[in-house]
């Protein structure tokens, strides 16, 4: 199993090189003042394409290696991969074209992520059959729609969660490989090598992304790049709790709640405002956190600053990740726990933001 995922590294660690040195023209379109943007210069947005081709190679390793006559102990057809690239396909096209283009509304980018996920639920049989919830289950289960519905939106929806975390060094690619470890610890442990396998040629392929992409800041993922997590993880998520009744399904509802809350928490806060949750704007979490607290760093060269600061602001994320993959790792099948710390989150991060706002952050998170 780690055999494919070093596939997907090495793959995906080549291309990464060599979009490096012939992709950096379609840079030059992006403007500097984009609120989004935290460095300097022009760099490839097309990481995306690195990833997905790591991810396309390295789940094939496996059913190529089973046609060989390598025993590898997985249960992988090369239906169970064209299905899986598939379904990633349009999703990763869709964000790829916006990287070089710029011209992809957010419109027909929330259709492109909605057909896929209608696809992915016809063509691979997907639903969240429960919620783990008894008295609302039995009514649940009645209406199997429900499911099909809630399948639907985590994977249509997640894809756009993470984009929107999307904004520093290192920062969702090491929050996607921690959230599929955690995804492959609880497929293993409940006997699930197929989901497992995915979950760890996604990790390899973005291992071999993050080496280009942290702390040198050479490449970055784009939208391409942000939609191929999401889709990933949700099609995970939803085969891991439709298959196994034991996996509750709040345990993918915590491991997910950082970008999901935040695409939750900034469509809240800018309809508040007047304004449409798909106009960008300066103040997510992470960049408050870039703003607020990352600030003294000082160097005479501008990009190598911005740099520094850059780099420094995604551990803030990955620790506060952190603290929702261990709880959920340790109680995978224990709902009320993981509703209890779905609720803890929440409150954590309202608290922590809100701070920041009105400039009370607490003294030991500065530097």
């Amino acid at each position: 199993m780690l055999g494919l995922a070093f596939v997907g590294f090495i793959f995906s660690l080549l291309v990464s090189l060599l979009l490096i040195r012939h992709a950096r023209r379609h840079a030059l379109q992006y403007a500097d003042g984009l609120p989004q943007r935290f460095h300097v210069g022009h760099i490839p947005r097309v990481g995306g394409v690195a990833i997905f081709t790591g991810v396309v190679f390295g789940v094939l390793a496996g059913p190529v290696l089973h046609a060989m006559g390598v025993s590898t102990n997985i249960p992988l057809t090369f239906k169970d991969w064209a299905l899986w690239c598939v379904v990633l396909a349009p999703i990763v096209a869709g964000g790829v074209y916006e990287d070089l283009t710029a011209r992809l509304s957010a419109r027909w980018r929330l259709l492109i992520t909605g057909g896929a996920a209608l696809l992915a639920c016809w063509v691979m049989g997907l639903n969240v059959p429960r919620l783990g919830i008894g008295w609302i289950d039995a009514f649940w289960m009645s209406m199997p729609f429900l499911g099909v519905a809630l399948a639907f939106i985590g994977l249509a929806g997640l894809p756009h969660a993470l984009n929107i975390i999307d904004g520093f060094n290192g920062l969702a690619g090491i929050v996607t490989a921690l959230i599929c470890l955690a995804l492959a610890h609880v497929s293993l442990q409940v006997g699930d090598r197929q989901i497992a396998a995915f979950m760890l040629v996604t990790v390899g392929a973005t291992a071999g992304f993050l080496y280009w992409n942290y702390p040198r800041g050479l490449m970055f993922a784009g939208d391409g790049g942000a939609y191929l997590w999401g889709g990933s993880i949700a099609l995970g998520a939803v085969m891991l709790v439709s298959r196994h009744r034991d996996v509750s399904p709040w345990f993918p509802m915590l491991l997910t709640i950082y970008p999901v809350w935040e695409v939750t928490f900034s469509t809240y806060r800018k309809m508040g405002r007047g304004v449409s949750p798909t106009v960008p704007d300066s103040i997510h979490f992470h960049m408050l956190i870039y703003r607020r607290i990352v600030r003294g760093v000082f160097h005479d060269d501008e990009t190598r600053r911005m740099l520094i600061r850059n780099n420094r602001t995604s551990p803030y994320l990955w620790g506060f990740t952190g603290l929702t993959v261990v709880p959920a790792v340790l109680f995978w099948n224990n709902t009320p726990v993981l509703m209890l710390f779905c609720v803890l989150f929440v409150v954590s991060y309202l608290w922590m933001y809100i701070s920041i706002i009105r400039f009370k952050v607490p003294r030991w998170l500065r530097r």
